[in-house]
């Protein structure tokens, strides 16, 4: 009996999440003119793909999508490299207020990321660095809920692979690269899955540091398009042109979404 009632809410919260993408993507298909006096709002009377072209031809679309791409890659390359370092650290080595540097470094993920908004953008502002891709990925460079995660999954590591690697005199890089790295691939799953879902959708602070299409990402480039608009946004191209900008997550997440429950399942988080 509870098995069941654990599985109907469950739809029914499935299904409410779902409401709002098959409403986007039926209205992408409906003409502009048709979308407000339409009765209902899940049906295309005439539907046409007018709205892609439209949109595809007015944005800079291989422009936003090559910004974003690099900007969501450039940010994920640095946070492995920082977040297992950091982790290693945590989880194995044993130095005068260890504990308390982590909570302190653990923080910083009930701070959120709003709050540094003028902070961040001042010291951009110092780097030359405004309008410039290098300003959106710096403040996210390291990430105290990946070092979390990953300390948790190296922890879980026996001591044993540790000793067994240094009495073969492997130095502690090499016991990070063979014995550590191998052991969390499902974390480093994990983690970068949210990250890059995280940053290719983030708004605010690439909004803030862009001036011109050759650094704006996608969410950024499409919100001044929806605003172009003299006579009101044409909802039609508007969801039309939001869709080809979160098509890639979506093929992404169906394609890998068993990788990424199972990816949860062993990294720590139960």
């Amino acid at each position: 009996m509870a098995r069941a009632i654990n599985r109907s809410i469950i739809v029914l919260l499935g299904m409410a999440f779902l409401v709002p993408l098959v409403w986007t993507v039926v209205t992408s298909f409906t003409p502009s003119s048709e979308v407000i006096t339409r009765i209902n709002p899940f049906a295309i009377e005439h539907p046409t793909f007018a709205n892609y072209i439209s949109a595809w031809t007015t944005i800079p679309f291989l422009r936003y999508y090559s910004n974003t791409i690099l900007i969501v890659t450039g940010i994920l390359a640095v946070q492995l490299i920082t977040v297992t370092l950091a982790a290693y650290a945590f989880a194995r080595l044993r130095f005068i207020g260890q504990g308390v540097v982590f909570i302190l470094f653990l923080t910083q993920i009930m701070i959120p990321p709003d709050i540094l908004i003028f902070p961040n953008y001042s010291t951009m502002k110092e780097l030359g660095l405004i309008d410039n891709k290098l300003a959106i990925m710096l403040p996210y460079w390291a990430s105290s809920f990946g070092v979390f995660l990953l300390r948790q999954t190296f922890k879980q590591i026996p001591l044993d692979l540790d000793d067994a690697s240094k009495a073969d005199g492997a130095k502690w890089w090499q016991t990070l690269w063979h014995v550590y790295l191998p052991s969390a691939k499902p974390t480093y799953i994990a983690f970068g899955l949210i990250s890059v879902s995280t940053h290719w959708s983030n708004f605010m602070w690439p909004l803030i540091v862009t001036d011109s299409v050759e650094t704006r990402p996608l969410t950024v480039g499409i919100a001044i398009f929806a605003q172009s608009f003299e006579t009101g946004a044409q909802w039609g191209t508007v969801t039309a042109a939001t869709l080809l900008v979160i098509l890639p997550l979506l093929l992404v997440f169906f394609v890998f979404q068993r990788q990424f429950v199972e990816s949860f399942m062993h990294s720590g988080l139960k």
